[in-house]
């Protein structure tokens, strides 16, 4: 057995998010396990960048409510206890909707190659992509 403690919490860079957005890494898997995980907390109208995942993403929202969307698809809204899966090479982004915090847990797992990278980064969501959100009630 191994305790692993804490790490500092730390602040999304801006290349991948709009707002305010910090995480925890909770685990990072030593080989040969890949897992990896993520609590990350969003600020009202804060988001990621499009991006995908070279093995997919689940996410699984803790608190508040949030929003997320698959490129060329419905923007979903996201509540307590909702997961979310996003397969293998889908571009998508995810975050806070406009009046609310909320935090997930993001698991992925590594490549398990140094040359593939789990995740690639691409453009910010804009302020238009962003407001085509559908009522939250």
């Amino acid at each position: 057995m191994e305790v692993l403690k804490k790490r500092p919490t730390s602040k999304g860079p801006a290349e991948w998010f709009t707002g305010d957005v910090w995480f925890d890494v909770i685990y990072a898997g030593a080989e040969p396990s890949r897992m990896r995980v993520n609590i990350v907390r969003f600020a009202p109208c804060s988001r990621t960048a499009w991006h995908r995942h070279a093995t997919g993403q689940t996410l699984h929202v803790t608190e508040g409510i949030g929003l997320a969307q698959s490129r060329g698809g419905q923007i979903v809204v996201m509540r307590p206890g909702d997961t979310v899966r996003t397969p293998p090479g889908e571009w998508h982004w995810h975050g806070a909707a406009p009046d609310h915090f909320m935090a997930h847990l993001a698991m992925w797992e590594g490549t398990g190659d140094a040359g593939v990278p789990e995740t690639e980064w691409g453009e910010q969501v804009t302020d238009e992509e962003y407001r085509a959100h559908p009522t939250i009630g």
